[in-house]
C-alpha cells in the first residue's frame, strides 16, 4: 500500500476531480429522475454561473493572477494555466489559440466524458452542453466579449459526430 507522501500532484488532482465530476454526474442523474431534463438543464446552467465567478477568483488566487485580462495574450497565458489546474486529461477537451483573437476546442475522436454519460441516460437529444457552458461562463465573469461557432445550446454531437469550434474574443 502506498501512503499520501508517495502520491504525486497529479494524480491526486485526477482523483478530486474524477469524484467531482462523478458527484457532478450523480446529481444530474438524481434531478433528472425528480423533475425531468429541461428543469434539470436550467439548475444545471445556473449552478454553472454562479460558480464560474467564485472558480475564477479562487483560480486567480493561486496563480498569483490579480489583474484584469484585457488582452489575448494575457487572456491565452490566463487560461492555459487555468486548464491545467481544473480541466484533466480524462475530460479529453483540447483548447488552442490560433491568433486574431480566436480560441478554438475539439474533442479529439468525438470523445466527450458529458457526451457519454449524458448518452447513457438516454436524454443527449435534449442535453443544454454545460462543459462549454462553463467556458462561455469564465468569458463573461472575465468580461471578454465572444462569439462561439458553432452556437452551442444542444449537445452537437449527436449531429455531428464530433464537438468542435472556435470562439473568437473581443478585446
Amino acid at each position: 500500500m502506498r501512503t499520501v507522501e508517495n502520491i504525486v500532484q497529479k494524480e491526486t488532482t485526477d482523483l478530486l476531480t474524477k469524484c467531482w465530476m462523478t458527484h457532478d454526474g450523480m446529481w444530474f442523474f438524481h434531478c433528472l429522475e425528480e423533475f425531468g431534463i429541461e428543469t434539470t438543464n436550467k439548475i444545471n446552467k445556473a449552478a454553472i454561473k454562479s460558480l464560474s465567478a467564485i472558480e475564477l477568483h479562487r483560480i486567480g488566487q493561486i496563480l498569483g493572477f490579480e489583474k484584469k485580462v484585457e488582452t489575448y495574450e494575457a487572456f491565452e497565458m490566463f487560461f492555459k494555466e487555468a486548464a491545467n489546474l481544473m480541466i484533466p486529461d480524462f475530460m479529453n477537451i483540447r483548447f488552442d489559440f490560433p491568433g486574431e483573437n480566436k480560441m478554438s476546442w475539439d474533442f479529439p475522436q468525438g470523445d466527450c466524458f458529458a457526451y457519454t454519460g449524458v448518452n447513457r441516460l438516454g436524454v443527449i437529444d435534449k442535453y443544454e452542453c454545460g462543459v462549454l457552458f462553463r467556458i462561455k461562463c469564465w468569458l463573461n465573469t472575465l468580461g471578454i466579449q465572444h462569439k462561439f461557432n458553432p452556437e452551442i445550446e444542444k449537445c452537437i454531437m449527436p449531429l455531428t459526430g464530433n464537438c468542435a469550434g472556435t470562439i473568437q474574443l473581443y478585446f
